[in-house]
């Protein structure tokens, strides 16, 4: 009965779905967003080069494999509008959105053909249970299904809260990160090949004070790709 065109219109009339990019109606509830906002994504193609702009953030920091990040982030942009609905409006619709969408392009790069296990950068346990989730797990689980990899969430925590990036330069940022991760006992990650996978880079100090007590388990090979690339 559901699926009477009648029953449907009268839904939709009362119920409508709208675009989680600029929210105009649309008629299909399998779409996240319409195709106007689909074409207007800025794609960075980073996957396809290396010493691309992600891995140059980490050049002698951090040894990588390989480093990406999906899109571009400018301020007032479609992209902020939905980053900010998946971190604080509960739309969790579009971490696994991108996350199947950023699979696509991870499919189509050698660079990353080896990954052994999605690692989502964590949350301090306290932040996620109030927001009720964590972002980048739900990008490494749209990813998951597409590339066929685990998603290892109980191997490395967020001991403490950081106070915000927002304002701090490169130096700053760093000093707030240290010492913030830790690796859990008993973590069988040597002799792999990680993503570490999160929303977004700016300068990178999260992602590397995270990447640091990755390696630190030794014999361990990192790559890092995020749903966005912001430059300051």
């Amino acid at each position: 009965m559901k699926n009477h065109p009648y029953i449907q219109s009268l839904l939709h009339l009362f119920f409508p779905h709208v675009c989680a990019g600029c929210g105009n109606d649309m008629i299909s509830t399998q779409q996240l967003l319409c195709l106007h906002c689909i074409n207007h994504l800025p794609v960075t193609n980073f996957h396809r080069y290396t010493d691309n702009p992600v891995e140059k953030i980490f050049h002698g920091r951090l040894p990588l494999v390989a480093a990406t990040s999906y899109l571009y982030f400018t301020k007032d942009s479609l992209l902020q509008r939905l980053m900010y609905q998946l971190k604080y409006k509960g739309n969790k619709a579009i971490g696994l959105y991108f996350g199947e969408k950023i699979a696509e392009v991870i499919n189509d790069s050698s660079r990353f053909s080896d990954i052994d296990a999605l690692i989502p950068l964590p949350l301090f346990a306290a932040r996620e249970k109030k927001r009720g989730y964590n972002q980048s797990a739900l990008l490494c689980e749209g990813m998951a299904g597409a590339l066929q990899l685990p998603v290892w969430n109980n191997v490395i925590i967020r001991r403490s809260m950081s106070s915000s990036q927002t304002r701090k330069n490169r130096i700053e940022r760093w000093q707030n990160m240290e010492g913030r991760f830790e690796l859990l006992p008993g973590a069988a990650i040597s002799g792999k090949h990680l993503l570490l996978v999160d929303d977004v880079v700016t300068t990178g100090a999260t992602l590397e004070a995270c990447g640091q007590q990755l390696l630190a388990a030794g014999n361990v090979r990192l790559s890092i790709l995020t749903m966005a690339y912001a430059t300051r």
